[in-house]
């Protein structure tokens, strides 16, 4: 990498240092031992969780290397298999993406159709139709701005975005509150995806799936918040797409036994963590279906890291 110095003249710049983690990554990603986790990541199902796609180049680039290496499935391939007793395919991949992002449609389905691809949608339908932006992702930027509430620590502890996840879901909100009225400036908006948009996904290949209604840590909410979170978001999906959702993913990532129950109710025919791990190609719980987070922007080492498995061991490891 090259900058220009004041007057033109160029220098070459230092690379910013990996971390520790990625750094481990790279040399394993380069050694003998890459070889053993890509032979286990054969007999595996990788479900890619990504939440928005800011780069159409590379992400087409992870497709086409898909489409080179894996089995691309869809989600009712993944759920027959699981209704029949019948494992997916050796090196399966089912692509999905979480909060009903804008770039869901406008970068990600065309690459995907142009490939003949399937994938998943998960939706927070609370957010459908509107400008905002996920509680966590405007708490994040209050929190950067200024933001103060008084079930946090002091604005210069890093972890109080952790501290908000971990509240109980009343004091979550409250404390939403209390950052919005704090903070400098307010989080922008985000344009969200629209009932027809998600038919339009739908149409092309794309399955529409819950997210819950408006997204908050399950395992912090009381029996009837649960209850009413995945009801709610169930039937408007319904409405909105003519036919209910069989899938649905945990906001946040992790599952809750309560919610699992309400899902078993209302026909829910899998459900999907985010704990960086690859599943099962029979998915022992087909609610408890792992899930391995990937950016569309990341470089072809770190993906192939990713699809092997070799990155989500590293970070478990290093218990990241």
């Amino acid at each position: 990498m090259i900058s220009a110095r004041p007057g033109g003249a160029l220098v070459p710049l230092t690379p910013a240092p990996l971390p520790a983690a990625d750094r481990l990554v790279h040399w394993l990603r380069h050694s003998p031992a890459h070889s053993l986790f890509r032979a286990h990541a054969a007999r595996r199902l990788a479900v890619l969780a990504y939440r928005r796609v800011t780069d159409r180049r590379s992400f087409g680039a992870q497709l086409d290397r898909l489409c080179q290496v894996a089995v691309p499935v869809s989600l009712p391939a993944l759920e027959q298999a699981v209704a029949a007793g019948r494992p997916l395919p050796p090196r399966s991949v089912l692509i999905t993406f979480d909060d009903a992002d804008r770039s869901v449609l406008e970068h990600a389905l065309p690459a995907l159709t142009a490939r003949g691809l399937p994938a998943v949608a998960f939706v927070v339908t609370e957010l459908v139709g509107t400008d905002r932006p996920s509680w966590r992702d405007e708490a994040a930027f209050l929190l950067a701005h200024g933001g103060y509430a008084r079930a946090l620590g002091p604005s210069a502890r890093p972890d109080r975005l952790g501290q908000l996840l971990a509240l109980p879901d009343p004091d979550r909100r409250r404390s939403m509150h209390e950052l919005r009225v704090s903070a400098t400036v307010q989080a922008p908006g985000r344009s969200r995806l629209t009932p027809p948009e998600l038919r339009r996904l739908a149409a092309g290949r794309v399955a529409i799936g819950s997210q819950s209604l408006g997204g908050p840590e399950l395992r912090r909410c009381d029996d009837e918040t649960v209850r009413t979170e995945l009801r709610a978001a169930h039937q408007a999906l319904g409405g909105w797409l003519g036919a209910p959702p069989t899938a649905f993913a945990y906001p946040g990532g992790c599952d809750d036994p309560r919610a699992a129950r309400v899902l078993a109710d209302l026909g829910y025919r899998s459900a999907f963590l985010t704990d960086h791990r690859l599943s099962r190609r029979l998915p022992r719980e087909a609610l408890r279906v792992s899930r391995v987070s990937v950016d569309s922007s990341c470089p072809r080492d770190h993906f192939e890291a990713v699809l092997s498995g070799l990155h989500p061991a590293v970070t478990r490891w290093r218990g990241l």
